[in-house]
């Protein structure tokens, strides 16, 4: 199977990869998820996306502290989708892709599912699907023999001599006497010196990636950080890179990200804020990132004001940060008015502020957006439920979701509105369906369990 790029990908499948990628950039993983599927339904072949919806995985697995306890509990619970997966490896191995995507999902770094899914691919003649998915495995497992011995075979197959090369390297290091790895690697290593004058110097699919917005995330989403050495190694070279590379704005928005993440906001904020002036204060990415690392800093000294018992000092911070926020959004907006996206964040700020007025106009620009129209109708019905304008406020929500299919986390919040709204039309026949749809697919949905039991109770 050959890889098919963005831009000659069906349509349908290019505006659920954009809507993916937004939802993580906000960090809507479970949606982000959704719509990758959804789009690599319509195009197997678009590999970025299965990237992104790995990269997605492995941050929310990593965000609710997953560990070994997870993978034996996701093993045992997975175990009859396993036997599905296994069962159709040989004569249907679509299917069996389809069954492993889903066990991976869940539980992205269990070895097992892993490897299932790599049987799966490789059967289905996609080995690179296969590749990209023990690629993010090894990030995590570097010393996993197993693993690599799968890697540098499928690397051989689709001709990625290069990589093949390095992966037995790195399994002679392992195992220096072993005989077969030893074997391989003289192989390989003839195989690459052969091809070397007709291969790309790309050295990963991380190099190849040239959408700059892709490539910080994934660098984002997927590092393995685990300790303050590992962090501080890392903004070592990443240093390095930058002074090699000055005008390379990606390393300096990684190096951004990394000091944040050692606490050492104030050298973060220098860097981003020296890029944001070297490009001549236009590129809005980096304004975005300058305004977010700000607002990190605001909430780390409260934090800190906390924890010394500083009451008054973190709540007054706190009013800071606010004031900035409002600020910084205000001002974003006047430098980039055609951002629909900018008209979406200060459309939050001032309903946060109970500015509805305010927010209702920045809110109508916004919905012109593709990628904030649904939340956007979502936040107009909130100001207008505020406002007590009920009839409004439904009309924004049945809009929104009269336009999604999936019952995602999005729907779920609107639909749980719908409801709120109809009680407070008395409309309790219209209420109680609104929450028996969510209650049909998620018991544990805020207090919806609770209102369904008071309408069988009568």
């Amino acid at each position: 199977m050959s890889e098919i790029l963005l831009d000659a990908a069906p349509r349908k499948s290019r505006e659920l990869y954009e809507k993916a990628l937004a939802a993580m950039e906000r960090d809507n993983l479970d949606y982000a998820m959704d719509m990758f599927t959804s789009a690599l339904e319509i195009e197997p072949r678009l590999l970025r996306a299965r990237k992104f919806l790995r990269a997605a995985a492995v941050k929310k697995f990593k965000d609710a502290k997953g560990g070994a306890v997870t993978h034996a509990i996701s093993s045992l619970t997975g175990l009859p989708g396993m036997l599905g997966v296994m069962s159709q490896i040989k004569k249907k191995p679509t299917q069996a892709l389809k069954g492993a995507e889903k066990l991976i999902r869940k539980d992205p770094l269990n070895l097992t599912f892993v490897n299932l899914l790599a049987q799966a691919a490789a059967a289905a003649e996609m080995p690179e699907v296969a590749i990209q998915t023990l690629e993010i495995a090894r990030d995590h497992y570097p010393k996993n023999t197993a693993l690599l011995k799968t890697l540098g075979r499928l690397y051989i197959e689709t001709n990625q001599t290069q990589e093949a090369r390095a992966t037995y390297e790195t399994l002679n290091t392992l195992r220096p006497n072993d005989p077969m790895i030893i074997k391989a690697l003289k192989d390989t290593a003839a195989l690459d010196t052969m091809r070397k004058g007709g291969w790309a110097e790309a050295g990963s699919y991380r190099d190849v990636m040239k959408d700059s917005k892709e490539a910080t995330i994934l660098e984002q989403e997927s590092k393995a950080v685990k300790s303050d050495k590992d962090i501080g190694e890392l903004i070592t070279e990443v240093q390095g890179k930058v002074e090699r590379e000055p005008e390379n704005m990606n390393y300096k928005r990684h190096l951004a990200d990394l000091l944040s993440r050692a606490d050492r906001y104030d050298e973060a904020i220098a860097v981003l804020t020296e890029a944001h002036e070297s490009t001549g204060r236009t590129d809005p990415q980096i304004d975005r990132a300058l305004s977010g690392l700000r607002s990190k800093y605001f909430e780390f000294q409260v934090a800190q004001l906390r924890k010394a018992g500083d009451t008054a000092g973190a709540e007054q911070k706190e009013k800071e940060k606010d004031t900035f926020l409002l600020e910084d959004a205000t001002d974003r907006v006047k430098r980039y008015p055609n951002d629909l996206q900018y008209r979406y964040d200060l459309g939050l700020v001032l309903f946060e502020h109970d500015r509805l007025n305010e927010a209702i106009q920045e809110f109508q620009l916004s919905q012109r957006n593709p990628q904030r129209r649904i939340r956007s109708l979502y936040y107009l019905a909130m100001c207008f439920k505020q406002k007590k304008q009920l009839d409004i406020a439904m009309e924004q929500l049945q809009k929104a979701a009269s336009e999604l299919s999936l019952m995602d986390d999005t729907k779920k919040d609107i639909l749980y509105e719908m409801g709120t709204v109809a009680e407070q039309m008395g409309r309790r026949e219209e209420a109680a369906k609104h929450f028996k749809d969510i209650y049909s697919v998620d018991i544990g949905y805020r207090d919806v369990a609770e209102k369904i039991e008071k309408v069988y109770s009568g």
